[in-house]
């Protein structure tokens, strides 16, 4: 799915801005995205090879965040022939792609410039046929797989099964929840209320991201054959403060993530024959699409990323991502693990200093003093970054074309 210039009686030229609207910027910009792609290459190459990485690697959920990085550390810093899965809109009528598209081409030319298998396929990962897809594409390209990265953030499901499609919602379980919020596009800390999930609402979020995907995943890839004996497969999880946990932990999708892990000790039980070994990693809060639309968590970030700053431990994906590979998964060691049996790679977010401090700060931040203790005007920076936006290096006034890179 490489983007390739077209020729000059077909190409349409704009120059692209970006339009935020709420958490999501209807814009995105081809050249800003490959810039953002090959800056985390050339951070991974900086930290050099992780001997004991994959070689042959699937990502599901690879166009942004953390599915990205994976992606990216698995090639530069281990030389694996990587598929990537995932669903984006490439550009359609004049107007651009998603990020996601423009970042997974972006990808596939710098890999394949390195000598590297990059395989994109993009559809629903939920349904049957793409699994199907995905299971030939590695019988025909890298013959077995050793890590399955699943890094999915949709908010619905079509079950490839029943055919219903379910909606996850975001919502505090048994009580209403009552907490202070930052209205992005105002720049205004205000009081926000969020009422109590039904039943239905707990059922629906667990049937979109409950784990029950993970698993149909690694049943499909190992009855085809294509997981190779000793693979790994790592999802991907969230925790948070206290601060957030009525509306997140302790909330729908709270209930779901901890179906999540119950997914990985069934899957685990079924690798074990071929010595293979499932896990749940906790990352960090990091800006992305998904966490931009969690009540809270905007607010949440900007104070946390300033402390851990200021404590020279800021990290973004690409940074948490390598050091899950280097010093949990491929050290040589096995994973340090929690009492739950998880990786915790937000070990810096949940250090009981920061944590103080974002106690302390949560009840003192309002809209006047906002960008004061808080890293606002960076949260800003990086959202819009996340389209392909404010890159340094890159010339917003001229014009491209949105269907090429």
């Amino acid at each position: 799915m490489t983007l390739t210039s077209h020729s000059p009686t077909d190409s349409t030229t704009m120059v692209i801005k970006p339009r935020v609207r709420g958490f999501i910027c209807v814009t995105s910009h081809p050249i800003g995205c490959q810039r953002n792609v090959q800056d985390q290459i050339e951070f991974v190459k900086k930290q050099g090879p992780i001997s004991n990485a994959p070689k042959k690697v699937l990502v599901i959920g690879s166009s942004t965040g953390y599915g990205l990085a994976s992606r990216i550390v698995a090639a530069f810093a281990g030389g694996a022939g990587t598929i990537g899965v995932f669903y984006e809109r490439p550009s359609e009528g004049g107007k651009p792609a998603t990020p996601g598209w423009y970042n997974s081409a972006a990808f596939e030319i710098a890999a394949k410039k390195a000598g590297l298998c990059a395989i994109n396929l993009n559809g629903d990962a939920f349904s049957d046929e793409l699994k199907a897809n995905t299971i030939e594409a590695i019988k025909k390209e890298l013959g077995q797989v050793d890590l399955v990265i699943y890094s999915l953030a949709s908010p619905r499901r079509k079950h490839p099964i029943t055919g219903v499609v379910h909606n996850s919602v975001l919502k505090p379980i048994g009580q209403v929840y009552v907490s202070k919020t930052l209205d992005t596009d105002k720049e205004v800390v205000k009081e926000i209320t969020v009422e109590p999930a039904s039943p239905e609402d707990i059922v629906e979020t667990q049937a979109v991201m409950g784990g029950e995907d993970w698993e149909m995943w690694i049943d499909q890839l190992s009855a085809a054959g294509v997981l190779a004996d000793g693979a790994k497969t790592v999802a991907y999880s969230y925790i948070g403060p206290e601060v957030t946990w009525p509306v997140y932990r302790d909330g729908t999708i709270g209930v779901a993530k901890t179906q999540v892990e119950k997914a990985a000790q069934r899957i685990n039980e079924k690798l074990a024959v071929s010595g293979g070994k499932a896990y749940v990693s906790v990352n960090q809060a990091v800006i992305t699409q998904a966490s931009s639309a969690i009540p809270v968590v905007p607010l949440y970030i900007s104070l946390l990323f300033k402390i851990l700053r200021e404590k020279n431990m800021l990290e973004g994906c690409i940074e948490q991502i390598y050091r899950l590979f280097a010093v949990q998964l491929y050290s040589g060691n096995a994973p340090e693990l929690d009492e739950a049996g998880r990786i915790r790679v937000d070990n810096l977010e949940m250090r009981a200093d920061v944590q103080s401090k974002i106690k302390e700060l949560w009840p003192q931040v309002t809209t006047e003093n906002l960008k004061t203790v808080s890293d606002f005007e960076e949260y800003k920076s990086e959202f819009v970054k996340l389209f392909g936006f404010g890159v340094p290096g890159v010339d917003y006034e001229k014009e491209v074309d949105p269907a090429c890179l």
